[in-house]
């Protein structure tokens, strides 16, 4: 476990360990769960039923009082979250509308702890941010990375590292540390993610040095990608490493073949709550993951979907994220 805004060598950056390892299986019989093993051993089941159960915890007074009044009087807190499936992070419940994941999780809890009712809205990516911008909603929990763009625009209140994951078919031989690695490759990611943004800067930094930049495809959903992905059409997929941990595991044809920090070869990149800018809610929400941190609740969340080794020991706001020049 690393502090928040624990900076770390570009060795360290890379070879990060999966967060899910081995194979999964569903099991119907029993609600529909499927079973994972965890980076720290055993194995974790995951319920993908709408009954959740979700972890929950008390509201606290203090914490709740310094909620904007506006968002107090109204009683929810209005949520965001992308609708793009992405499994353990957000994705749909077997009924294929309830939303469930870490993300949601962890947004209930914080819920509970400012004593507001948590309403989560799903859009697309980009429709997260222009919701912020009008204050249609209060707050992303959405795998959205800090970086120093990004603070201009919005506040942020840190919640789970950010390691990014190289997928790749199942077989390929191929081993990613580093820029030389893509050079030539062809490789899929989202638009308008701090993946993308990495993925860039490496195809840049290819060229500079003589190499053959990337060839960077973007797909409009996972299915389309991970079907480019098993017909060859790409070499690799960069995303969430949670997501593509959790994807090699449950399908058994993908495999991570490398890892990266979300914010660089020297800084740990971060996960947080999203607010648009000088809104008032960064506090509260810094103070209310603070205090599930310290309840023990937050562990549990993070356990139940075999993500304990992404665990921050406190919630930081505005740290240091990645730049905006980035290799």
């Amino acid at each position: 476990m690393t502090t928040s805004i624990n900076r770390r060598t570009a060795a360290a950056a890379l070879g990060l360990t999966a967060s899910l390892v081995l194979a999964a299986c569903g099991n119907p019989s029993d609600g529909g769960t499927t079973e994972v093993a965890a980076a720290s051993g055993g194995t974790v089941k995951i319920n993908l039923s709408p009954d959740q159960n979700r972890v929950t915890t008390a509201k606290v007074d203090s914490i709740a009082a310094a909620v904007p009044e506006e968002i107090r009087k109204r009683g929810t807190l209005e949520i965001v979250d992308s609708s793009g499936s992405a499994a353990p992070l957000t994705f749909f419940a077997t009924d294929n509308k309830t939303v469930i994941g870490v993300e949601p999780d962890i947004a209930y809890l914080v819920a509970d702890v400012l004593g507001l009712e948590p309403h989560i809205n799903t859009v697309s990516w980009e429709n997260i941010f222009v919701g912020l911008d009008s204050a249609k909603y209060d707050v992303g929990f959405s795998n959205i990375t800090v970086t120093e763009e990004r603070k201009e625009k919005y506040d942020f209140a840190t919640y789970r590292e950010d390691n990014l994951g190289f997928e790749a078919k199942k077989g390929s031989g191929l081993k990613i540390t580093g820029p030389a690695d893509v050079a030539g490759r062809t490789v899929a990611v989202g638009s308008g993610t701090n993946q993308e943004k990495l993925l860039v800067e490496w195809s840049k930094e290819n060229v500079k040095a003589g190499r053959k930049p990337v060839d960077i495809k973007y797909y409009q959903n996972d299915s389309d990608t991970y079907l480019a992905l098993q017909s060859g059409r790409i070499d690799l997929y960069l995303g969430p490493n949670p997501t593509a941990a959790y994807h090699a595991a449950t399908t058994g044809k993908t495999e991570v073949v490398g890892t990266y920090s979300g914010a660089g070869a020297t800084l740990q990149g971060l996960i947080a709550a999203t607010t648009k800018k000088d809104s008032g809610l960064a506090k509260p929400l810094a103070d209310a993951l603070n205090h599930v941190i310290e309840n023990g609740t937050y562990a549990k969340v993070l356990q139940r979907w075999g993500l304990s080794d992404e665990a921050v020991t406190t919630s930081a706001i505005n740290p240091p994220g990645l730049p905006k020049t980035n290799k």
